[in-house]
């Protein structure tokens, strides 16, 4: 096989944020005394946490910022006088418990770590990503983990992957390969980065991007098929 290196991102490739996000905001919201229905306002919540991810990627608001800032615009608008603060910190606890694995993830990170060396690269909070990728019973295989948060920049920032694979074991460009579901973060990342990229496209989405996956998989189990077409 060509690569022995293998860079995951964490959340919608190996784990599904959406549903721990989901559970972690109603979960947070009724101990709060939020009683009405969270749908719509979990949907302007995750509005404001994007627009806000956006901008820190973009290096224009700190994740210090964001992790309260997302639910002061939540409650703002809603009219709620709930302490953003206590949210988020209650939030971000919760999130670390209830991990929700991505079919096919801890089969694919045992197949590769047996070949090569496996990391993890987020952009999440590295306490929080820490604990859930405990709970998520994949430490075993992962090698590693890099965070915008210790690296002081995020994907697609090539700095960011300059830091993470000093943190491999052995690293050459050519035989390293990033495996994300986002083109804007994870395959953007890698392109200016020079290596090659598995995007993970669970709902078969268009590409109108800039960015250009290496090649593109709907469910985990292609990943290794995929690579090994390309020894």
């Amino acid at each position: 096989m060509k690569h022995n290196l293998f860079l995951f991102d964490l959340d919608d490739t190996l784990l599904d944020f959406r549903a721990s996000e989901k559970l972690s905001f109603e979960r947070v919201m009724h101990g709060l005394g939020f009683e009405q229905p969270i749908d719509g306002l979990f949907q302007q919540y995750q509005a404001f946490n994007m627009a806000l991810w956006r901008a820190f990627e973009a290096g224009t608001v700190t994740k210090e910022l964001l992790k309260v800032e997302r639910f002061r615009q939540t409650f703002h608008a809603n009219g709620l006088e709930i302490d953003p603060a206590a949210a988020s910190h209650r939030y971000l606890e919760s999130l670390s418990e209830t991990v929700v694995l991505v079919d096919g993830a801890r089969r694919v990170c045992e197949a590769l770590a047996e070949i090569g060396e496996v990391g993890i690269i987020t952009n999440g909070v590295a306490h929080i990503q820490d604990r859930r990728i405990a709970s998520s019973g994949l430490g075993g295989y992962i090698s590693f983990t890099a965070t915008s948060e210790a690296c002081g920049y995020a994907k697609p920032d090539s700095r960011f992957f300059e830091f993470a694979t000093n943190m491999a074991r052995t690293f050459a460009k050519h035989s390293t390969i990033i495996i994300g579901d986002r083109l804007d973060a994870d395959i953007l990342g890698a392109n200016r980065f020079g290596i090659d990229s598995c995007w993970f496209n669970p709902n078969q989405q268009d590409n109108d991007s800039e960015a250009l996956p290496t090649f593109s998989v709907s469910r985990l189990d292609e990943i290794m098929p995929a690579l090994r077409g390309r020894a």
